[in-house]
């Protein structure tokens, strides 16, 4: 898969941020890509965890991140959603899978909530006061299919922004799953040794 196939294939600047950088190159997405790029360089602002990065598509293998070029590779592997990920030259394997709001990208055991914006819709909805909602119950749904290891939390706990809410175990590794934002847990909806599928509802967070 070309650069221009993977919608916001973006990159983090300096080693604090290695993960980040993959995580936002495992996400998948846009097939017109080729035709867009004839008109100018695409363009997209990406957002791993709170931190957002200007990512500019320059041609089929290389990208540019905050003014930082790379030469990138891009393909699924196995037709799963895994993806092989090859930056300047070393190889990278990620899981990427679309949720309601945000792609779900998993690295090196760690999960990663990914947004990807056109730079002109993030100017117009930043110029327009758009946000991040903070209020109004908030799902937590499996980004992939696995067994809960456990479940760290009880309904009504107050929870932080960035707090462990439960361990989900897929492709032989255990991710956290992280509290969104402040708030209060809900109804915790699975247990631990429970199976649970893509997407499945696990708890909330009021």
């Amino acid at each position: 898969m070309s650069v221009t196939q993977a919608t916001g294939s973006g990159w983090g600047a300096g080693k604090e941020c290695t993960d980040k950088v993959f995580a936002q190159g495992a996400v998948p997405g846009a097939e017109d890509g080729a035709s867009s790029i004839r008109d100018g360089n695409m363009k997209y602002i990406t957002t791993v965890e709170g931190k957002q990065f200007l990512v500019e598509i320059i041609d089929e293998k290389h990208i540019s991140v905050d003014g930082k070029v790379y030469e990138v590779d891009f393909g699924a592997v196995s037709g799963q959603p895994v993806y092989s990920l090859i930056v300047d030259g070393k190889s990278h394997e990620a899981y990427a899978a679309q949720g309601e709001d945000s792609w779900q990208v998993l690295l090196r055991g760690r999960l990663y909530p990914v947004t990807v914006e056109d730079e002109r819709e993030t100017r117009l909805r930043s110029a327009a006061g758009g946000g991040v909602v903070e209020t109004g119950e908030f799902h937590l749904r499996a980004p992939m299919p696995g067994l809960i290891v456990t479940i760290p939390v009880e309904e009504g706990q107050p929870v932080k922004k960035g707090q462990v809410l439960l361990i989900l175990e897929s492709m032989k590794m255990q991710n956290e799953l992280k509290s969104p934002r402040d708030g209060i847990l809900g109804r915790v909806r699975v247990k631990a040794g429970e199976t649970v599928e893509q997407k499945q509802t696990l708890l909330s967070i009021q």
